[in-house]
């Protein structure tokens, strides 16, 4: 393991911080890891009993792309990662989740960053109305669960969050 030596808060924002730590490896040399320190997040696949999945798109700004994606969001200081699911699903949904079960915990750049996402899967909703912040522009729909496998394959879907509990709601199935 390396051996922490010191840090510098390069930057602190809203979502992030970046930090630049000095460290000694295992060999005896000095090296510097730059890590973004975030929050995390929690995100929510909805499967209905007819196999039908919801996806929000939305405009994301760092890839200048419409992405596919499950309905997700960060996770607010000492926050239970259910409870941001929850309310996240809610927010940019319309739906409110009458079941949620755990799926799993990715680490999404574990290179740079000590993010992590929880997944849960709804099954059991009610319909509401949705809750958008003011910079955000999200439109819902339904899919065919072979139709969202396709969307996979053919790079369609390219969030790592979604792809992974596509995976996960798979091998729970399975």
């Amino acid at each position: 393991m390396e051996k922490y030596l010191n840090r510098k808060v390069i930057y602190e924002g809203k979502i992030l911080r970046l930090e630049l730590d000095q460290v000694e490896c295992d060999n005896g040399c000095l090296s510097y890891r730059e890590i973004v320190r975030h929050s995390g997040g929690a995100g929510v696949l909805c499967v209905t009993e007819e196999k039908k999945v919801l996806l929000i798109q939305q405009y994301r700004y760092a890839y200048n792309e419409m992405l596919y994606e499950i309905p997700a969001g960060k996770l607010e200081p000492n926050e239970d990662p259910q409870i941001t699911a929850l309310r996240e699903f809610e927010e940019e949904t319309g739906h409110l989740a009458l079941d949620m079960s755990y799926l799993t915990t990715i680490y999404p750049t574990c290179g740079y960053s000590d993010e992590k996402i929880y997944l849960y899967l709804v099954r059991r909703f009610q319909t509401t109305q949705t809750h958008f912040d003011e910079d955000e522009s999200i439109k819902s729909s339904w899919h065919d669960l072979d139709d969202v496998l396709q969307m996979i394959q053919k790079g369609i879907i390219k969030d790592a969050k979604t792809i992974c509990a596509i995976q996960a709601y798979l091998l729970l199935t399975k």
